[in-house]
C-alpha cells in the first residue's frame, strides 16, 4: 500500500490524540439503520412458513400450487438484485439516510400487497417489491453504520447488520408458527415502519455531508452522534473516494482479491443456503415432519447462534480455517440430510413422520430419522453461517487493502 493509499483510509472526522468519543446516540442511529437488516431478514424467512399455508388452503381461498409456491419464494432474489443496483446508485447521489427512509417503502408496499393479495398475481408483485427493498438496505445500512460509528465500536456495530438479518429470519419463523400468513405479512409491516420513524430523527453521516462540501451540517452531526464537536480535523481533499475505472482491475492488488472476493460469495450462494431459508419448512413438510414449524424454528435459532459465535472467534481463528471449516461441515451435512431422504424413500414403515419431541421410546427408529434430519439441517446451516460471516468479514478486510475503498467497512 502507498502513502497515497493510507493516506486515503483516513476517516475524515478524527479525534485529535486518540481520545475516544463517549455518544450514546451513535448506538441508537445503529439499531435505526439495522431495522433494515432485519427487515431484510424476515422477508427472506417469510416464503418459509407462509409457503405450505398457501399451498393447504382450500377453493375458493387464495392457493399456490408447486410452480406458483417455488416462484413465490424465489422471486425476492430477483427484486433484490435490482435493489442492489438502484441502492448503489441512491447511496452517492441521495444519501446514506434517505436511502434507508426510501427503502422503507417497498418493503411496507410488499407486505400491504401481499395483505391484500387476491391473486397468485399480487403475491408475487408484494414479494419483488420486499426484494426490491433488501437488495437496497443490505447496500446501504452496512455503509451507514460504518460512517457514523467511531472506531472503537466500529467492528462490533458492523457485526450486528448480518446478525440483524438472521434474527428477522427467526423472528419469520416464530411468527409463522402462529399466524396465518395475511397477518404474517402485516407483522412484516412493523420493522420497516419503525425504521422509517427512528431514521427521521437521525442524521446523515458526516462523511457524506463533507463529500458535499457541508461541514457545519457534518460537525452537527457529529455532535450528535458522538456528544462533541470540539477537535476535529478534517483530512486533506485526497482522502475522499474516487470513482473506480476498469483499467484499475489491470493491477494485481485489484483484481487478484476482486476474484477471490467474488469466487467465494459465488460459490456461498450456490450452496443453496439461499433455498434452505426460502423453503425450511416446506423441506421439512417433504421430509414428513409432523411439525415441520417446530424444526424451522430450531434451524433459526441454531442460525443466529453461529452467527454470533463467528463473529466473536473470527479474528481468532481467522477466516480461512472458519472457511475450510464451514465447507467441511456443509458437505457432510448436506449428505447426510440426502441420505436421510434415501432412506425414507421406502413407504410408511420407513417414514419419520412423528413428533420431533416424541420420546425415543416411541418409533425409535423414526425418531432417530427424525433427528438425523434435523441434525444435519442444523449443521448445515451452522456452516453456512459461519461461511457467510467470514466472507463477509473478509470482503471488508479485501476492501480495506484495495485502493478503491472508502476506508469505512466495518
Amino acid at each position: 500500500m502507498t502513502p497515497g493509499d493510507q493516506e486515503e483510509t483516513q476517516p475524515l472526522l478524527r479525534p485529535p490524540g486518540g481520545s475516544a468519543p463517549r455518544g450514546r446516540r451513535v448506538f441508537l442511529a445503529a439499531f435505526a439503520a439495522a431495522l433494515g437488516p432485519l427487515s431484510f431478514g424476515f422477508a427472506l424467512g417469510y416464503s418459509s412458513p407462509a409457503i405450505p399455508s398457501l399451498r393447504r388452503a382450500a377453493p375458493p381461498a387464495l392457493r399456490l400450487d408447486d410452480a406458483a409456491a417455488s416462484w413465490f419464494g424465489a422471486i425476492v432474489t430477483l427484486g433484490a438484485a435490482a435493489g442492489g443496483v438502484l441502492g448503489g446508485w441512491l447511496v452517492d447521489r441521495a444519501g446514506r439516510k434517505l436511502s434507508l427512509l426510501l427503502c422503507a417503502v417497498p418493503f411496507v408496499a410488499g407486505f400491504t400487497v401481499i395483505t391484500a393479495a387476491q391473486n397468485v398475481w399480487m403475491l408475487l408483485g408484494g414479494r419483488l417489491l420486499t426484494g426490491l427493498a433488501c437488495g437496497i438496505a443490505s447496500l446501504v445500512a452496512p455503509v451507514y453504520i460504518s460512517e457514523i460509528a467511531y472506531p472503537e465500536v466500529r467492528g462490533l456495530l458492523g457485526s450486528c447488520v448480518q446478525l440483524m438479518v438472521v434474527i428477522g429470519i427467526l423472528l419469520a419463523y416464530l411468527a409463522g408458527w402462529v399466524l396465518k400468513w395475511r397477518w404474517l405479512a402485516v407483522l412484516g409491516c412493523v420493522p420497516p415502519s419503525f425504521m422509517l420513524l427512528l431514521m427521521c430523527c437521525m442524521p446523515e453521516t458526516p462523511r457524506y455531508l463533507l463529500t458535499q462540501h457541508k461541514r457545519q451540517e457534518a460537525v452537527a452531526a457529529m455532535q450528535f452522534l458522538w456528544g462533541s464537536e470540539q477537535g476535529w480535523e478534517e483530512p486533506p481533499v485526497g482522502a475522499e473516494h474516487e470513482g473506480f475505472h476498469l483499467a484499475q482491475l489491470r493491477r494485481p492488488g485489484v483484481y487478484k482479491p476482486f476474484i477471490i472476493g467474488i469466487s467465494l460469495m459465488a460459490f456461498q450462494q450456490l450452496s443453496g443456503i439461499n433455498a434452505v431459508m426460502f423453503y425450511a419448512e416446506t423441506i421439512f413438510e417433504e421430509a414428513k415432519f409432523k411439525d415441520s414449524s417446530l424444526a424451522s424454528v430450531i434451524v433459526g435459532i441454531i442460525q443466529v447462534l453461529f452467527t454470533a459465535i463467528a463473529a466473536l472467534v473470527m479474528d481468532r481463528a481467522g477466516r480461512r480455517l472458519l472457511l475450510a471449516l464451514s465447507g467441511v461441515v456443509m458437505v457432510f451435512s448436506t449428505s447426510a440430510f440426502g441420505a436421510y431422504f434415501k432412506l425414507t424413500q421406502g413407504g410408511p414403515s420407513n417414514s419419520s413422520h412423528v413428533d420431533l419431541l416424541a420420546p425415543v421410546s416411541m418409533e425409535p427408529a423414526s425418531v432417530g430419522l427424525a433427528w438425523l434430519a434435523v441434525g444435519s439441517m442444523c449443521l448445515f446451516i451452522a456452516g453456512g453461517a459461519q461461511a457467510l460471516r467470514c466472507l463477509l468479514a473478509g470482503r471488508c478486510l479485501l476492501h480495506l487493502q484495495c485502493p478503491l475503498h472508502s476506508g469505512l467497512c466495518p
